[in-house]
Parts: structure tokens; sequence; C-alpha cells
């Protein structure tokens, strides 16, 4: 009897659980076919005509006023811009510039002479623009080692750095044809009789100092072979400290770009003369690139750059367009609108 009415308690036991778990089941049954048959409560906006209309209305009110602010920022930045590859060779080597530019024994030093436009507020930004300068080649832009300059000899293999990788069995620190064509080319500013001091503190990216260039590596074994590339670098100064570098090291996307060189911290007034005292060492001439000079305020949306403005301007037209093109065609050919909520208990279908 004992062993009966335990069964039987088992089995009542039993059948309370598989009950309770049946609502479990069917609202989880209940769910996954709501799902399946895209029957879950859902936001389902009603594109109507007038709805439609005042959006691409809308969207273009708030864009056109966007692309004009932009415009006016960009249009607020004084730049002064000064290609100066051709004009500082010399008339005897305007035929030759390959050769010019690798004969040492030719000065490279050259004056240029910039007038400011407009007042331009400090802190200017000296830039280097490089043109026809693919830094983006694949083989180019895997010429490095991150780890070295992170670890220096402490990591050995260079093999991604070739041919640039070691000079005379020596490891090359940093390694790389990046690093090998750093650039070289120098400025000195003057206004009047005065010199104009130039800031070349925290122009690179304060991450890229502070975690890919390490505070004890050091330069070794660089621009020590036959072939030099670009600048050198002093052995004595940590990479984290060679902000040149560092700058050079961040590789441009598109043929065309810019470099910071430094800052003028002083304002430029306008008509201001000022004298360039440059060394055009850089080759660009076996691949006819060119270089220029340039000079930059910047306001609260960066430098002289119309694309944003000019862009956020064109999706507000074309979209306030668009809405007079609806409008039009609404008002020639009005539709009744359908039925909104589809049902199949329509009395047309029922016969």
């Amino acid at each position: 009897m004992d062993v009966e009415g335990s069964s039987t308690l088992s089995g009542n036991g039993a059948q309370s659980v598989e009950s309770r778990s049946r609502p479990v089941r069917r609202h989880l049954d209940d769910a996954v076919y709501q799902f399946t048959q895209q029957n879950l409560p859902a936001c389902k906006p009603v594109l109507t005509p007038a709805w439609v209309i005042s959006m691409f209305m809308l969207i273009g009110v708030i864009f056109i006023p966007i692309g004009l602010l932009c415009l006016y920022a960009s249009e607020s930045v004084i730049e002064i811009v000064d290609r100066y590859d051709t004009d500082c060779v010399p008339d005897n080597f305007k035929s030759q510039k390959v050769a010019y530019i690798k004969d040492s024994s030719v000065t490279k030093n050259c004056t240029r002479y910039l007038k400011v436009p407009k007042y331009m507020k400090a802190p200017i930004y000296i830039y280097y623009q490089l043109d026809n300068y693919y830094q983006n080649h694949r083989r180019y832009v895997k010429s490095r080692s991150d780890k070295q300059l992170l670890h220096g000899l402490k990591y050995n293999d260079t093999s991604s750095c070739n041919p640039e990788g070691e000079n005379n069995g020596l490891p090359i620190v940093p390694c790389g044809l990046i690093a090998w064509s750093l650039f070289n080319d120098t400025y000195s500013f003057f206004r009047g009789e005065y010199a104009i001091k130039v800031n070349r503190k925290n122009i690179a990216w304060r991450s890229d100092r502070e975690h890919k260039f390490a505070k004890d590596v050091y330069p070794i074994n660089f621009q020590s072979g036959f072939l030099i590339g670009g600048a050198t670098l002093n052995p004595n100064i940590p990479l984290s400290d060679q902000e040149d570098l560092i700058v050079w090291m961040r590789t441009a996307a598109l043929p065309t770009f810019r470099k910071l060189y430094g800052r003028i911290e002083v304002d430029l007034e306008e008509d201001d003369l000022i004298m360039v005292d440059l060394v055009n060492n850089y080759n660009t001439y076996s691949f006819g690139g060119r270089k220029k000079l340039v000079l930059s305020t910047t306001s609260w949306l960066g430098g002289r750059n119309n694309f944003l403005g000019m862009s956020y301007i064109a999706v507000g037209s074309s979209f306030i367009f668009l809405a007079f093109v609806f409008l039009l065609l609404h008002m020639k050919n009005p539709r009744p609108y359908g039925d909104t909520k589809v049902s199949w208990n329509w009395k047309g279908m029922s016969n």
C-alpha cells in the first residue's frame, strides 16, 4: 500500500510539473509563431504622400543651414600655399632636376617671400604638402616594424622592412622604407629682421608618442648605407621624441597629403611680408612629385575643406527638389488612400 501510495504521489507530481510546463511551452510556441509570421508588435509607419513630402522637406531645411554653416567656417580659414619645388631649382639645372637634387655639392638653400592676405590669428599651422606621392602603396605601407618601434633590438625580425631591414649585417632602427624616406626639407621664417619662432613640439598624435614609439628605443645604424633616402635622426634622442618621424610614419591614404611641420604662435598682420629660408633637400623630381609650403589658421571645424559643407547643401537641395516633384505629382494625379489595415473580411471577397 505504501509503495502504491508513493507511486501515486510521484505520478501526481509529474503530472503537475507537466501541467505547469504546458503553458510555458504554449507561450513559447506562440512567440515563435508570431515571430515567423511577422505578427510581433512593431512600428509600421504608413508612408502617405503628405508624410513623405513633409519628411523630405524637413531634411532639406535642416541640411542646407548646416552646410552653409560648415562653408562659412571653412571660408573663415586663412591659407597661404606656396609651391617651391620648381622655383628653387637653379636656372642651369632646370632641365636636370634629378641631377640637381642628387648633387650634394650644389647648395639647396632657397628664399621665398609670402604676403599675408588677411589677419592670421595664432596658432598658425605650418604644413608641407606633397602631391603625386603614393604613401598608400602596398609594399611601402608594409615596409615597417611596429614591434621594433616599441622594443628596439629586443625584436630581431626585420623581414617586413626589406629592403631597409639591415645594413652591413646590423639591424636598422627604425627599419623600413617609410622611415628611410623621411621628409627632410627645413624652413625658417622671418618678419623683417626678426626671426619667427616655430614650435615643433606636440605635432604628433599623443597616442602615437605614448603607445607606438618607445621612450627607451634610439635610432641605430639609420641612414648609414650607400643609398640615403631622406632625413637623418639624432641617435641620442629616443623615438618617442622624434616627432618628425612619428608624423611621417602615419602614412597618408591619398596621393596628395599634408603633414604638420610646426606652429607659429604669434599673430600675423594683413600685408605682412614673411621671408622663408628653406633647404630644398627632398627628392620629388624622380617621380614627378610636387612640394608646397602651407600656412593655415583653423576654425571650430578644422582646416579649410569645403567638401563637408557642399555635401550637406547638395543633399539638402536634392531632398527639397524631390519634395516639390512628389508634391506636383500628387497634385496632378491624386490617388485615394488604401486601407492601412489589410483585412481579409471584405464583403466583396465573401461573395
